[in-house]
């Protein structure tokens, strides 16, 4: 292998690794719902992303969260429906991600994940050791899984980073620009790569809509952290 510093590819889950819902219609399609006109009425729009970010963050249970998000829908739809649209918001794997963290492993690097999530989608996407995992089995094979609502932090406040070197034991590089880094860092929103990129990590933004594989496949190629 050429030499380099990094030592632990990180990764983001949704949109990176896992096919995500990226709006409300996506969700209820999945989930075989109608997409009520109304839903996205601007008087609920901040109570929903508020409580989204308490739920993300581990401040409240999930009932409580699907209860939340069913006041606010003036009727639309119920606690029930809401957790089955939840629930539908993950989508498969992309293409190639086991091959790739196959690689990964295979050429002495670690793997890890920093994801924004919660609880409902964590007991799927990573289930404690010892349940089974069919529906993302390429997940079990990372090293050191991360999540915000476990760290009660989300991206993009510096703290998660700082939580995440401090459980993994991986060193950031200079703020900015990442020289030196141990950890390279692949998410698709440009916001969290811009923070990745301060706390001194090397950081690039995925486009979600292409084939991440490739997109990651070819910056480590580039970096000289994969033949």
């Amino acid at each position: 292998m050429p030499e380099t510093p990094i030592q632990i590819v990180v990764f983001d889950l949704g949109g990176v690794l896992v096919h995500i819902c990226r709006t409300w219609e996506e969700g209820c399609r999945a989930a075989g719902l109608p997409a009520h006109e109304g839903w996205d009425h601007p008087e609920s729009r901040d109570v929903r992303r508020a409580l989204n970010t308490v739920y993300q963050r581990g401040g409240m249970e999930s009932d409580e969260y699907f209860a939340g998000l069913a006041a606010t829908a003036r009727g639309l739809y119920t606690a029930d429906e809401i957790r089955r649209i939840h629930h539908a918001w993950t989508l498969e794997e992309y293409p190639g991600v086991a091959q790739l963290i196959g690689r990964l492993h295979g050429a002495g690097l670690n793997t890890g994940v920093l994801s924004n999530t919660n609880h409902s989608h964590w007991a799927r996407l990573s289930p404690p050791v010892g349940h089974p995992a069919p529906e993302y089995p390429s997940l079990r094979l990372i090293r050191h899984m991360h999540a915000s609502h476990l760290l009660r932090v989300a991206k993009p406040d510096a703290a998660i980073y700082r939580q995440f070197e401090r459980l993994t034991g991986f060193r950031p590089g200079e703020p900015g620009s990442g020289g030196g880094s141990q950890i390279i860092f692949f998410d698709d929103l440009e916001e969290n790569v811009d923070a990745a990129r301060a706390a001194g990590w090397l950081a690039h933004q995925i486009d979600h809509t292409g084939d991440t594989v490739a997109q990651m496949t070819l910056i480590l190629r580039e970096r000289r952290v994969l033949d």
